[in-house]
């Protein structure tokens, strides 16, 4: 019934999607091609442009393209539940707001704003031969990267090797995890393991662990991996920020572990810290999300925010975002944070995310997550 009423959902929003045609008609979609200089000049012309973006960093992007360009930007700093559902609203009803948004949760921007044509893609005509095609449709703005770290205060060793021992008892409750309903990728990364291909590489690795073959209770080894992870006294919090500070003070009893943003182990010298990420974990050390860049289909200034969205795209552009580990430009030319790595090693170590399979899935692993880890 389920599977049924999300096929009634999709045939609802193709419908809306129709409607909202039209507009697409008039806005971004139908603007020709201009060279650069045709689109400063026309940008320039509307002299203003809206942005929404689920990143707070927009604030000094924004100043630094209005002092390059002399373009007045408004920008909103949203999250991303607030984000789609303020496109959804404006865009569907046809009422003035954002040009371009900056965007992220893939399963819920594919269904409700790229499969109603709410949102409309837009590669540079500068960077089409640079952004590596698996980054252009959607346009990636960004990849993150949520990974396990440990408090290395005792030893900078990798306390585990492999994810199943993180369900083991000598880790019950000394393990963190952001509420997977008080932010998307968290969802999106439980639901992609249990896809026919992390299912499979949870499988191997359990018996590469164990020895034996797992013994499902649920509907794969994807599934069975997040009872476990859950069952073993899983500890949820409300912020990253806050975990990595849970995890990496010093003088703990025992040693403590958690899955959270990367980028948090910039944090190590500042507060006095011990985090060490883990990478070499069977099968994943961690899971990569993207945030996407798009045109409204309704945008007011659609050349300014084609230039703002060029402007992003670059070193100069991307420089806000550019200045801690954990943060990745699709774009090549687009230097790494001394001491990261490349995406490219990141690639082969983490789950990463599939819109279409998230947005088709996620309703399921929702239920089977709240009823796991709510439940009393």
């Amino acid at each position: 019934m389920k599977k049924i009423l999300v096929l009634l959902a999709i045939g609802v929003l193709l419908a809306g999607c129709q409607k909202s045609g039209d507009t697409a008609k008039g806005g971004a979609g139908a603007e020709k091609v201009l060279t650069h200089d045709e689109l400063v000049s026309a940008a320039k012309e509307e002299g203003r442009v809206v942005v929404y973006s689920i990143t707070s960093r927009i604030s000094s992007a924004s100043e630094a393209f209005e002092k390059l360009y002399g373009i007045k930007v408004e920008y909103s700093n949203l999250k991303d539940g607030e984000l789609i559902e303020k496109v959804t609203k404006e865009v569907g009803g046809r009422i003035d707001g954002a040009d371009f948004v900056i965007s992220q949760d893939s399963g819920r921007v594919y269904g409700q704003l790229i499969a109603t044509n709410y949102l409309v893609n837009y590669v540079p005509e500068s960077l089409k031969s640079v952004i590596p095609a698996q980054y252009q449709d959607p346009l990636i703005f960004q990849l993150i990267n949520k990974v396990f770290i440990f408090n290395s205060e005792k030893t900078d060793q990798p306390v585990i090797k492999n994810v199943w021992e993180v369900t083991e008892p000598k880790w019950k409750g000394l393990v963190q995890f952001k509420d997977p309903n008080t932010e998307g990728v968290n969802m999106n990364f439980l639901t992609m393991l249990t896809s026919p291909e992390w299912s499979g590489k949870l499988e191997k690795a359990y018996e590469n662990l164990y020895g034996k073959k797992l013994v499902l209770t649920t509907k794969n080894a994807g599934y069975e991996w997040i009872k476990a992870f859950f069952g073993n006294g899983l500890v949820l919090g409300n912020s990253d920020t806050t975990i990595s500070e849970n995890i990496g003070v010093k003088g703990q009893p025992a040693t403590t572990m958690g899955l959270f943003v990367y980028s948090k182990t910039r944090f190590d010298a500042g507060k006095n810290l011990a985090l060490t990420a883990m990478t070499e974990l069977e099968p994943f050390s961690g899971f990569m999300y993207p945030a996407f860049l798009h045109l409204t289909a309704n945008a007011r200034h659609p050349n300014a925010a084609k230039l703002f969205i060029e402007y992003l795209m670059t070193a100069e552009g991307f420089a806000p975002w550019a200045k801690d580990v954990g943060a990745y430009s699709p774009n090549p030319s687009v230097k790494i944070n001394d001491g990261d790595h490349p995406v490219s090693f990141w690639e082969t170590r983490l789950v990463p995310e599939d819109p279409q399979f998230i947005f088709e899935n996620r309703a399921d692993v929702e239920e089977f997550v709240n009823n796991i880890a709510y439940k009393k």
